[in-house]
C-alpha cells in the first residue's frame, strides 16, 4: 500500500474537490456512501494510514462517481477522475511547511540545519521559477 504524504494529500484534495463540485455537505457524502461523517473527515484530511487502506475509501469514491481504481491512480500520481477543478491555493509558507513535514517524515539522519538549508533552496528556486514573488519571504522556522 502507498504511504506517500504527497499522494495522501492529493487524494484528499481530489476527494474533497468533488465533493464541493458537486455540491455535496461533507455529512451529505457520507450518507450517500454509507459511512460516517467522520469517515469522510478522515479521508479529506489526507493522512496515510498506518497499516492498511481505510474501507470506507472505495465507498466513498463510489459515491463521487469514481471508476474502480479512481483511488490507487491518484495516490500513485494521476490525476482524478473530474481532472483538478481549481488550482491549490497554496503560498510560501503553506508550501515550506508541507516540505518540512515531508522531509521529516521521509529522513533518519538529516540535521535541522541540513534541512533547513534544503528547503531554503527549493524556495529560492521556486521564487526564480516565478511560483512566489520575491517579497513573498518566508524564512525557515530556526527552532526546527
Amino acid at each position: 500500500m502507498n504511504t506517500d504524504p504527497g499522494g495522501w494529500a492529493r487524494l484528499a484534495r481530489a476527494l474533497r474537490e468533488s465533493r464541493r463540485d458537486k455540491g455535496l455537505t461533507q455529512a451529505a457524502l457520507a450518507e450517500r456512501a454509507h459511512v460516517s461523517t467522520f469517515a469522510v473527515v478522515a479521508a479529506e484530511r489526507g493522512e496515510p494510514p498506518k497499516k492498511r487502506m481505510p474501507p470506507t475509501l472505495p465507498k466513498i469514491a463510489r459515491a463521487l462517481g469514481w471508476p474502480p481504481r479512481a483511488i490507487e491512480a491518484i495516490l500513485e500520481g494521476g490525476d482524478p477522475p473530474e481532472g483538478w477543478g481549481r488550482p491549490a491555493v497554496l503560498d510560501a509558507e503553506m508550501l515550506e511547511s508541507v516540505m518540512t513535514k515531508a522531509m521529516v517524515t521521509a529522513t533518519n539522519h538529516v540535521t535541522a540545519a541540513e534541512m533547513r538549508e534544503a528547503i531554503g533552496i527549493t524556495m529560492d528556486e521556486l521564487r526564480r521559477l516565478g511560483v512566489f514573488s520575491q517579497a513573498d519571504g518566508v524564512q525557515p522556522n530556526k527552532t526546527m
